[in-house]
């Protein structure tokens, strides 16, 4: 009994209770309010594009908010889905704490409140009507499907993009994918399909699961748009022993700096120098003819970048 009252298990070993307290405390000193503010306002878009689109014509969200919709529907009025939403995101949010930290998490239950709170002030104190149709696009299944998607995306997107999630499944996935030995998409893909099936079984209707799956291609797209940006940087990585005359004519170029890695070919055992060098996607085509001019052996790969932090400009620029 002493152990388990002085002793939290964290992972493969034993920590004191002091020190976990401590770490958590100094993790919520992390905590930002512009975080807040992004993920407040995310939390009100997303539960418009589920309150307001999607709900009205019975076309469901994915992971567990549309299985809150889908109990919503089987239940009597007084479980709302602002409730199934708090019951079933909330308890994986918890549980995930020790792999994805407090910050992650607080953001996470603050997304889901949120979410929750307005979802219910929308369906039971703003006066629009929200039972027998959309409010903006009346029951035009593929417009609710596509603009209730994109909002539920945008949400979605804005809460990942500043540090939470706002659906549990991606908790639920990160920790019991690798369990059982799938990826964490192919889990999420797997709970999707599942729920989208029940629907039709449920409701004896394969319409409108066809349509959720359109808002879930939308809310998918959204959500890469708003995380990783529309126009994506591009990693060039250029293998040759020609670095100095390449590096001299891209620097020249584009005016931006470049990296030197060294390396060694293993065949031929020869000396070779990697450079590493980000552009844009419009920019690439320069590139290839710079170092195919120069160099027309060299070794050139090309990959996508989500985020570049810092600046790559020269000192002279």
């Amino acid at each position: 009994m002493f152990c388990y009252n002085y002793y939290i298990l964290n992972l493969s070993y034993i920590q004191p209770k002091e020190v976990v307290v401590k770490k958590i405390l100094n993790d919520l000193k992390s905590l930002k309010l512009k975080n807040f503010i992004v993920i407040f306002i995310a939390g009100i878009i997303n539960s418009i594009g589920v309150v307001m689109f999607l709900a009205p014509v019975n076309i469901y969200d994915s992971g567990l908010s549309g299985t809150s919709m889908l109990l919503w529907e089987l239940t009597p009025d007084a479980f709302t889905y602002s409730l199934f939403l708090l019951v079933l995101n909330i308890p994986f949010f918890i549980y995930g704490h020790k792999k994805q930290g407090t910050v992650f998490t607080v953001y996470s239950l603050f997304s889901v409140i949120i979410c929750s709170l307005s979802a219910y002030v929308i369906n039971y104190i703003l006066p629009v009507d929200t039972v027998t149709s959309s409010p903006f696009a009346g029951n035009d299944l593929l417009l609710c499907s596509l603009f209730g998607g994109i909002l539920s995306g945008i949400g979605s997107g804005l809460t990942m993009r500043f540090g939470g999630a706002s659906d549990g499944l991606e908790v639920t996935a990160i920790i019991f994918a690798k369990k059982i030995g799938i990826t964490v998409g192919t889990f999420i893909m797997i709970y999707n399909v599942i729920l989208y099936i029940a629907i039709g079984i449920i409701m004896r209707s394969w319409t409108l699961p066809l349509y959720s799956i359109i808002a879930y291609a939308a809310s998918v797209k959204a959500v890469d748009f708003i995380v990783e940006g529309l126009d994506k940087a591009k990693a060039a990585m250029i293998i040759t022993d020609k670095a100095d005359e390449i590096s001299q004519a891209l620097s020249d170029s584009y005016g931006l700096g470049l990296t030197h890695i060294p390396g060694k070919g293993f065949y031929n055992d020869t000396e070779l120098t990697v450079i590493y060098f980000v552009v844009n996607r419009f920019q690439i085509s320069r590139l290839k003819d710079i170092v195919m001019s120069i160099d027309a052996d060299a070794f050139v790969t090309i990959t996508e970048v989500t985020d570049v932090y810092g600046s790559s400009l020269r000192d002279d620029e």
